[in-house]
């Protein structure tokens, strides 16, 4: 009988490929694969295994529980599901604003002077209108003057909260414009009040004659000196002399105590008869130089018309204390004529009116 732990030579090799142990469990079924992984192992010497066999059935049991393994698949990237984004900047959290209206808990509470909205006790600013709790609003009266002033149109207060309209336009350069020109009024009324005084005065002062008390030429006609054009007569004259308009020739009046003058009257001519006027040339353009109490001279210039008759011109200086008349231009000028100048009349401010 023969021994199971002795291989039979006859029976079927356990180590042949395609024979499956009788021990092994469901998954020891060998394929063409198991055989090659299995050949590519050393062989084990017959002359190193036991009599009894058993090297040889742990070598085919270990054989058998080699699992072929495939090679690992490359995994793809996964898809993402949200497309990449700039980063952006976090909105900042809004306050929670709420509602103007009555506050819960306010029953009963402190009424606000200005909308009568009943407030906690605790509160200083109303919370309906955010008026002050501690002032009470003004009676409605008459406006201070200046708040007139600055506010002609008694535009209403804004309320807390509310931004009022930027004046930019056209209008608001407008105002300033209007402020400016009555800014400068004003500094120059202010500047210039004395004489504006003066001149309110004099327009409305009665006139009266200031005779001078010495006069004098660049030279004269014989008999016909300067003192003949302010003796208060119109049928004498002064003459320099000289035919042609008489250029440069002038007459002059001098006053010993300064004195206010207000309008001057000169007669062109010979006399203040029309038929007399072709007897000699007759004064045109005069200039009048007038010298202060304080030794400062000015300049004005009389423009006469081509008339018979004394003509009125406005004269209003203070302290005068000389006048020259100096001849510019002359009418119907030519070589057998000079020029002449019948009567010159200063007027002052009268004293008829002043207490004696």
């Amino acid at each position: 009988m023969l021994d199971s732990s002795t291989p039979d030579a006859a029976g079927p090799d356990m180590n042949e490929p395609g024979m499956t142990s009788q021990d092994d469990g469901p998954h020891t079924t060998r394929s063409a694969g198991d055989a090659a992984h299995t050949a590519q192992l050393p062989a084990t010497p017959p002359a190193a295994s036991g009599a009894s066999g058993a090297p040889d059935d742990a070598i085919a049991r270990a054989r058998s529980l080699l699992v072929p393994v495939a090679d690992p698949e490359r995994r793809a990237a996964p898809t993402r599901s949200v497309p990449p984004v700039l980063p952006g900047r976090p909105d900042a959290g809004r306050p929670q604003v709420r509602a103007p209206g009555r506050e819960p808990g306010t029953d009963g509470g402190v009424p606000c002077p200005w909308c009568g909205t009943s407030n906690r006790p605790d509160r200083h600013f109303c919370g309906l209108c955010a008026m002050p709790q501690s002032r009470a609003p003004q009676a409605t009266g008459t406006r201070p003057w200046w708040r007139r002033v600055l506010d002609p149109r008694n535009r209403e207060t804004p309320w807390a909260g509310d931004r009022p309209r930027l004046r930019r336009g056209f209008g608001y350069l407008m105002t300033w414009a209007l402020w400016v020109v009555l800014l400068t009024l004003l500094i120059t009324a202010v500047v210039n009040a004395d004489n504006a005084v003066s001149a309110v005065r004099d327009h409305f002062s009665k006139r009266g004659p200031v005779g001078p008390d010495s006069v004098k030429a660049s030279r004269s006609y014989p008999r016909h000196g300067p003192e003949l054009a302010f003796d208060k007569l119109n049928n004498t004259w002064w003459g320099p002399g000289v035919n042609q308009s008489g250029a440069g020739e002038w007459i002059e009046a001098r006053f010993d105590q300064p004195t206010r003058l207000l309008d001057v009257i000169i007669t062109p001519g010979v006399s203040t008869r029309a038929d007399q006027l072709s007897e000699s040339a007759l004064p045109r353009r005069v200039e009048a130089v007038i010298t202060t109490a304080d030794g400062k001279k000015e300049s004005r210039f009389l423009t006469l018309d081509q008339a018979a008759g004394g003509q009125r011109r406005a004269f209003r200086f203070g302290e005068v204390t000389a006048v020259r008349l100096i001849v510019r231009s002359s009418y119907a000028a030519s070589a057998d004529k000079q020029v002449a100048i019948a009567e010159v009349e200063f007027f002052g401010p009268s004293n008829s009116g002043r207490d004696q």
